[in-house]
């Protein structure tokens, strides 16, 4: 009989780093299936490494999957130039203890994730290893191919500008849970009027459709004609319309299914117990991520 050795360490290694490679590459990239790929070819190079040169093994992990990150990046922000309509992150949804993590929860909610999508490729690869994982600037300029002290200089023009668009508060998932769930009631009653007091009198809706399903060519301001969007919505789907109350990327969110299958998720941004934006992602190919959790970690 042939003894069962289990998975060699640098199998062992990688599984044990998994969830906080597959978190950098997300934070990076706002779409699970391309940080996918890169954890692919992290684990590609990884496994060809002499286990023995490597002094801290979590260091160079992160290191290479930053780096094929940032290659991946470039390249996405090109194809994104000619994305049809506005382009939302991929939704996750995640684990509880996301939730239970504000930090981690606020860096990787929906508005987050499109405030990085302002941050050039390096801007953005330091900020997340910088503020979301707390790395050392020597650690990051390893990472990022640049000097401590360049890296120094990025990191603070990044942390200006994240600071400048970011909600001007952070909000509690609890919060967020009572907003969306006052906003559930409201659209299962078609009580108009309910739902125009929940939304922020700039509220801004986006949806991403990708070009496969239709959705919001551009961004809607004003909580008058979001309203009225979602009247509109409403009255053409009817019931065959449900709402399923979910966590997305660390926040509160909602599943929207017409006749039992997912349409779409919508997440919010809340701010002073109103909902200031709304996302509703409708296209297919980002939607696979919902039908399971996905586990992040820092």
């Amino acid at each position: 009989m042939t003894e069962d050795r289990g998975p060699g360490p640098a199998t062992a290694v990688f599984v044990a780093h998994r969830k906080l490679l597959f978190t950098v590459a997300y934070e990076m990239l706002g779409s699970a299936t391309d940080a996918e790929d890169v954890l692919q070819e992290t684990w590609l190079r990884w496994a060809n490494v002499d286990l023995d040169t490597v002094r801290d093994q979590r260091a160079y992990l992160v290191r290479v999957t930053t780096r094929q990150a940032l290659t991946r990046l470039r390249t996405l922000r090109r194809r994104r130039e000619s994305y049809v309509g506005p382009w939302l992150p991929e939704p996750l949804l995640t684990t509880p203890d996301v939730a239970e993590d504000v930090e981690l929860a606020n860096n990787v909610s929906m508005a987050m994730l499109l405030v990085l999508e302002t941050l050039t490729p390096t801007e953005r690869a330091v900020f997340v290893l910088r503020e979301v994982f707390a790395y050392g600037y020597d650690e990051i300029a390893e990472a990022v191919d640049k000097s401590p002290s360049a890296v120094r200089q990025i990191a603070h023009r990044a942390r200006a500008h994240v600071a400048a668009r970011r909600p001007r508060a952070a909000v509690s998932p609890a919060e967020t849970r009572a907003v969306l769930a006052a906003f559930q009631r409201a659209v299962d009653t078609g009580d108009l009027r309910s739902l125009l007091d929940i939304l922020a009198p700039d509220v801004v809706a986006m949806g991403d459709g990708g070009g496969i399903r239709q959705a919001m060519p551009r961004p809607i301001v004003g909580a008058d004609r979001v309203v009225r969007l979602l009247a509109v919505g409403l009255n053409l789907v009817g019931a065959d319309l449900s709402l399923e109350p979910v966590e997305v990327n660390g926040f509160p969110a909602l599943i929207l299914r017409l006749k039992g299958e997912i349409d779409s998720v919508m997440a919010v941004r809340v701010e002073g117990g109103l909902v200031t934006a709304l996302y509703t992602v409708r296209n297919p190919e980002k939607l696979s991520r919902v039908e399971r959790e996905t586990a992040l970690s820092r």
